[in-house]
């Protein structure tokens, strides 16, 4: 049997999912339910464009839901520790690319929130897994497509 993977998320990622997840109940299945209605009444099934994209918007819903369940039962809540000096998952991080670059913020979240447009990158990004459990100063070699680069923690809140 495969082991159940933990989705790290704050508090405000998992409401989120919720939300998302109420909405697609309670809203847009019933309206991909009406658009499938709709399309059968144009009849022959077999050449029926409309009714086989609304079958197929049914299916993404139907596998969405079941996705956002299973990571809403498999959340793990992230709580701030107060810790500041210490990379993990929940905190921000500034950090430089050495020898002189500029200086990048992330906050490290679980896969489900990451958003790296956001400022929010997964715990699972080859990023976050070098940066995680070192301390403001430490330096680290991360392993990234375009090569290796090396950075420097400055702060972490």
């Amino acid at each position: 049997m495969a082991e159940k993977k933990m989705h790290y998320m704050t508090a405000e990622g998992k409401a989120k999912l919720e939300q998302e997840l109420e909405h697609l109940i309670t809203e847009k299945r019933k309206e991909v339910v009406e658009r499938i209605k709709i399309a059968r009444s144009f009849g022959d099934l077999s050449e029926n464009s409309e009714y086989d994209a609304a079958k197929d918007e049914q299916a993404f819903v139907e596998s969405r839901i079941s996705q956002l369940e299973q990571m809403i039962r498999d959340s793990v809540i992230i709580e701030d520790d107060e810790s500041t000096d210490v990379v993990k998952i929940g905190k921000s991080v500034t950090f430089k690319e050495l020898p002189d670059g500029d200086e990048e913020t992330y906050m490290i979240v679980g896969s489900a929130e990451s958003d790296p447009f956001e400022g929010k990158i997964s715990n699972d990004s080859p990023m976050a897994r070098s940066l995680i459990g070192l301390s403001v100063g430490e330096e680290v070699s991360v392993a990234t497509p375009g090569g290796d680069i090396r950075v420097k923690i400055v702060s972490v809140k």
